[in-house]
Formats: structure tokens, sequence, C-alpha cells
């Protein structure tokens, strides 16, 4: 997979704000999609990447888009974790025990977890950004939120361009 590829549809199980639900990728047809894997629950780094998405969640949804969480984990531990320790989190959080869409998304580890993986994927479902890091260290939501901010302009963006500053395609 790589940045320009249109997205396959997937079907996903997921935890939701005290529910199981099933989803597609196409129900946010139209929409922006942030998926974002995690390694696994119950860990030290990804609560806090967690709870910065949530903390932005009402910001992305302000820039016509949804946010998608994934791992490899069971949709009951998710559950688990989530009630414990994020319930601040609105989201839905997908259970990947199949291993399917972190294959799909080149983010599956020989050991069975996701890599910590951030895609977004456009209204037409057209993969445009990527970033995939190690696993140690927590990725930036707020960098994350100026990309699809600056994806959403059409335009060429220069190096640290923010919301409200000239394109290099503006006058």
């Amino acid at each position: 997979m790589k940045v320009g590829d249109n997205i396959e549809d997937f079907e996903f199980y997921a935890y939701q704000k005290g529910d199981f639900v099933k989803g597609r990728l196409s129900d946010y047809s139209g929409k922006w999609v942030v998926l974002f894997f995690y390694p696994e629950d119950f860990t030290f780094v990804c609560p806090t990447e967690i709870r910065a998405f949530a903390k932005h969640h009402k910001d992305f949804e302000s820039e016509n888009s949804a946010i998608l969480a994934a791992s490899t984990d069971a949709v009951h531990s998710h559950k688990s974790w989530f009630e414990r320790d994020l319930p601040e989190v609105e989201f839905p959080v997908i259970s990947d025990s199949s291993h399917n869409l972190s294959e799909q998304f080149n983010v599956l580890q020989d050991d069975g977890r996701a890599q910590r993986g951030t895609f977004i994927i456009d209204p037409k479902g057209f993969l445009r950004y990527m970033v995939v890091s190690d696993n140690n260290v927590g990725r930036s939501v707020e960098e994350t939120l100026r990309v699809l901010k600056a994806l959403k302009t059409g335009e060429l963006c220069p190096i640290e361009w923010k919301p409200g500053e000239k394109t290099l395609g503006a006058d």
C-alpha cells in the first residue's frame, strides 16, 4: 500500500462508548477518515495518544472527518480497558484480532501486534497520508490534524504550514 492507492472497503467490529458495533469504511463515504493503529491495550504510550485523539475529536469532526482507532486486541479487551481507563473516548476502536486490517495497511508485526501507524483517507477512498513509527514513540495528534487541514486545501503547502497561512498555490 502506498499514498495515492484506493483503499479497498473493509468491515470492522469495534468497541464504541459502551457498545460493540459493526461498520465498514464505506460508512464514512464523503468524509475524511483518520485511521490510527496502536500496538495494544493496557500499555503506557498508547493511552497518551488515544487521549489526545479524544481531546481533539471535535476538531476532527469539524473538518468533516472521522477517527477510527485499531489494534489487534479483542473487542472485549477494548471494552475492559476503555471503560476503566479511557471513558472519554467516543470514536470506534476496531478489534483487528484477525490481523486482516493490520496486514492490509502493512503494520502487522511478527509478534501479532500492530505498529504505530497513522493513515488519512480522503472522501473518495484514496490514501493521502501515512506515517508508521517505532512503537516506543507516540505520534503528534496536532500534526495529524494540521496535515488533514493541509490536504483539504488541495494546494501545495510548505513546511510548517498552518491554517490561515498562504499556500504555495495561493495568490
